[in-house]
């Protein structure tokens, strides 16, 4: 098997990426079990340090609820601007060894070395480097996982957290998926996890066993991706220029706000969705509604129209209908959120410019 026909995945992935920021700069933190975000009544939990993982705290959980798990917990306040400034740090390093880097968010990101800027025969040998200098230049601590596709690194990367780094070889693809459970499969979240349960579907070999068309029947185009990634397939290329298919925001309230006062609250909203549409230069026609109520039950609703919605004036009647449809309690609800998004004929046609063939099994090198 020629080399020059493998493809060489890189998923990197920053261990508790806004904690180990705070830590790092603030040496009285380290050691300690510390949370970013805002500790008042409704706070939430944006990252937390692995000493206050283990006491079960985690992203987005409410800080009244990881205050109680954990009551030696201490809160720092967020700083995104610096996070972001060290992730462009961190990008810096990535482009030391190729241009073809996919973010994901801050803190991961992809990396395609098939061509890279250093001659390296083995991915393997970047990811060793990318590590050590992270750790070294910026006193951080970042996980790696290295396969010949996106979704096995990925995979990877979250073996051996933190400071993990570890490699799945074309040979060991189906030993390693075999010992997945299917939670573990990108896309498969609690309620498909809950279908499949209920079918007797709990591991990747039984999930391997049903068809093309009974998965894409129970799940749509999701079960194309459930029977591919089953059997070691991702044909997503690493996209330095990544298509945008939405654009949202939403406003989580200090007090439960009532149905009476939602009108300038929705306004508020919409001046923000309309501000973030214009500036990503976003065209997009379908608009979803994101509503939580005080016992954090959310409800999502979505409408599609003909016209963009880049105005205030086109995307608040829309907005108003959707709201309309939600059956709201008398406490009022704790979140209001908008999304611009792409319509499915929009999403169909964006995905079909990222597609590449298949790979065949001769196609597949070491990473």
């Amino acid at each position: 098997m020629a080399e020059k026909n493998y493809r060489k995945i890189i998923h990197v992935d920053m261990d508790a990426f806004y904690a180990s920021v705070e830590q790092r700069d603030h040496p009285e933190l380290r050691g300690k079990p510390i949370a970013v975000g805002h500790a008042g009544g409704r706070g939430v939990v944006a990252a937390a340090s692995y000493e206050a993982r283990r006491f079960g705290v985690h992203s987005a959980m409410p800080s009244s609820r990881a205050k109680e798990l954990c009551p030696q917990l201490i809160f720092v306040g967020s700083r995104m601007d610096h996070y972001k400034a060290v992730s462009s740090q961190i990008h810096e390093i990535f482009h030391r060894y190729t241009d073809v880097i996919e973010p994901i968010s801050l803190d991961e990101a992809f990396l395609d070395v098939t061509d890279n800027k250093i001659g390296a025969t083995l991915a393997l040998d970047i990811a060793k480097r990318i590590k050590k200098e992270i750790r070294e230049e910026l006193h951080l601590v970042a996980s790696a996982g290295v396969s010949y596709n996106k979704f096995l690194a990925k995979i990877a990367s979250d073996y051996r957290k933190p400071d993990g780094l570890c490699v799945i070889h074309p040979d060991q693809a189906f030993d390693f998926i075999d010992r997945l459970p299917i939670e573990a499969f990108w896309g498969i979240g609690p309620a498909t996890a809950k279908r499949l349960h209920a079918m007797g579907i709990k591991t990747a070999p039984q999930l391997r066993e049903m068809s093309l068309p009974m998965l894409t029947d129970l799940f749509g185009k999701a079960g194309l991706s459930y029977y591919q990634f089953v059997r070691g397939i991702d044909n997503r290329p690493v996209n330095a220029h990544r298509n945008r298919k939405s654009v949202g925001c939403e406003h989580t309230f200090r007090h439960d706000i009532k149905l009476e006062a939602l009108d300038p609250v929705l306004d508020e909203v919409i001046a923000d969705l309309v501000e973030r549409v214009n500036e990503k230069h976003f065209d997009g026609k379908r608009l979803t509604l994101k509503v939580r109520f005080p016992d954090f039950t959310t409800v999502t609703r979505s409408l599609g129209q003909s016209q963009l919605l880049n105005e205030a004036n086109v995307i608040k009647p829309l907005a108003q209908q959707l709201l309309a449809s939600v059956d709201i309690p008398k406490q009022g609800i704790r979140l209001l959120g908008l999304t611009v998004s792409k319509t499915e004929i929009e999403e169909r046609l964006l995905a079909l410019t990222e597609q590449i063939p298949l790979f065949k099994s001769n196609e597949i090198d070491t990473p």
